[in-house]
């Protein structure tokens, strides 16, 4: 789990002192640096002292140079040495690095299954980052089978209340969430929650974190009452346990944001959006990652708000910084790009600018060539862009490229998280639109009969994206000229609404 932990602050202020410590240590004894066990543990500690602060090109020369003396003092299967090369692999991890950290993964588990055996502790917590990765990747079968080979491990090693086997447990609830098995996942955020309860207390940040999530499970339900209610316990005990400005408090004050966002409380959410965005950049400067994510959900608040100047700022800003941090192709700065995407292709609509269109064509190649790169051409992320560009393509009337990217869309959505997921859903909802503006009105009627019916199972008959489905469904029937059917769905849309 991504607590973060109390030494944080302290670790910033230390920085300095610790990298003046390992300069004197390395001129001191550089001849012998390799065979001294502690100066390699200092290298090794500075490394994820760095990491901690997000600072990844140092945390990376530090890991490189303790693993070098580790290779060479003791040898490359060693468990000291596996320790970093298993380091390295979350460096690499959170760099958005997929394929190098896979391969330091690997090599960290076949080291330790080796020297320890595959049901040994640190075995199985490198299996569980190996879960963690897959996971990012979109890969979800191999996720669940590391998970579930680390939460068997643990349970057996560990029993099924320790904490670190509660910590899988918890991410594989967030394995579920995202796959949309919102009961699979309920289920295993409220273990995880009753058995942090039981082993730390209500207002320990390990029990908040997993009522955090509980609140990002009931928001992407639409049940926005109790989303409301997690996201209030979480915050209250985070403010009592590290006060308003730790930067724990500050991400679920985003998540709130968010909610007032999705709920249509445009001046809520912006006093959550500013507050988080001004703890952030007194926590951790105006260019850390998690201050460009604030900056991001600015934006996309603004964009919805039509404020189309304030939103480019924002995603300018958010675009310029994440490309400093990580890289022009990580995929959190080729997110923003597609937001980019996005902005221009409703300011193409708005104000029928063929320009906007081709700018936004442009991020969403981009976008989409970066995650073809990243994560392959069927990972979901992928796919969103995908959709994107289906929905730009119907923008402008070329129906036949439309079709083409709705279709690839779909059958990847299908194939990563089945049919009756709400992306699978949201795409099904698409191609309907489009049979409707081609004139295909039945197979419009079959697309939208789709989508209403998984909605209403995976968010309920009330739920704002089940009701869009509704009010397009009245919209088919009356242009077919039902009549009847038409103002049964319309009122049904807006008595909801209202």
């Amino acid at each position: 789990m991504n607590n973060i932990p109390e030494y944080w602050a302290k670790g910033r202020r230390l920085l300095p002192h610790a990298r003046k410590c390992f300069d004197s240590v390395h001129d001191a004894i550089d001849l012998e640096f390799r065979d001294n066990r502690n100066a390699l543990d200092a290298v090794h500690n500075l490394g994820f002292l760095y990491a901690d602060q997000g600072k990844m090109a140092e945390a990376e020369a530090m890991y490189r140079r303790a693993l070098e003396g580790k290779e060479k003092a003791w040898g490359p299967e060693h468990t000291s040495t596996l320790d970093t090369v298993n380091n390295l692999g979350t460096l690499y991890a959170d760099q958005g690095k997929m394929a190098e950290a896979e391969v330091m993964y690997r090599r960290a588990l076949e080291g330790y299954e080796k020297a320890w055996g595959p049901e040994h502790t640190s075995t199985l917590d490198t299996v569980h980052n190996l879960g963690t990765l897959y996971a990012d990747q979109g890969k979800m079968a191999e996720a669940e089978v590391m998970y579930r080979r680390a939460l068997e491990g643990y349970e057996k090693a560990w029993g099924p209340e320790h904490t670190s086997t509660l910590d899988t447990v918890h991410n594989l609830g967030t394995l579920y969430a995202d796959q949309g098995k919102m009961a699979e996942a309920e289920v295993m955020y409220r273990r995880a929650l009753e058995g942090y309860e039981k082993a730390w207390g209500p207002e320990h940040t390990s029990t908040l974190t997993t009522v955090n999530n509980l609140g990002n499970l009931y928001a992407d339900q639409g049940k926005m009452a109790e989303a409301e209610v997690m996201y209030r316990r979480a915050l209250e005990g985070y403010e009592k346990a590290w006060g308003p400005e730790h930067t724990s408090t500050l991400t679920t004050v985003n998540n709130l944001g968010n909610l007032y966002a999705d709920q249509g409380k445009m001046a809520e959410a912006e006093v959550m959006y500013r507050r988080a965005l001004e703890g952030y950049e007194k926590a951790w400067g105006p260019e850390h990652t998690s201050t460009l994510t604030t900056v991001n959900n600015l934006g996309n608040l603004y964009k919805d708000q039509g404020k189309m100047a304030e939103a480019e700022v924002m995603y300018r800003r958010a675009l310029e910084g994440k490309e400093k941090a990580w890289g022009p192709e990580h995929t959190s700065t080729l997110d923003t790009v597609n937001n980019l995407g996005t902005l221009y292709a409703d300011q193409g609509k708005m104000a029928e600018a063929e320009g906007k269109m081709a700018e936004a064509e442009v991020m969403y190649r981009r976008a989409l060539e970066g995650k073809e790169k990243a994560w392959g051409p069927e990972h979901t992320s992928t796919l969103d862009t995908v959709n994107d560009l289906g929905n730009l393509y119907a923008d402008q009337g070329k129906m036949a490229e439309a079709e083409v990217i709705y279709r690839r869309a779909l059958e990847g959505y299908e194939k990563a998280w089945g049919p009756e997921h709400t992306s699978t859903l949201t795409t099904v909802n698409n191609l309907g639109t489009l049979y409707a503006d081609q004139g295909k009105m039945a197979e419009a009627e079959i697309m939208y009969r789709r989508a209403l019916e998984g909605k209403k199972k995976a968010w309920g008959p009330e739920h704002t994206s089940t009701l869009k489905t509704v009010h397009n469904l009245g919209n088919l029937y009356k242009i077919q000229g039902k009549m009847v059917e038409a103002e049964a769905m319309l009122r049904r849309a807006r008595n909801k609404k209202s």
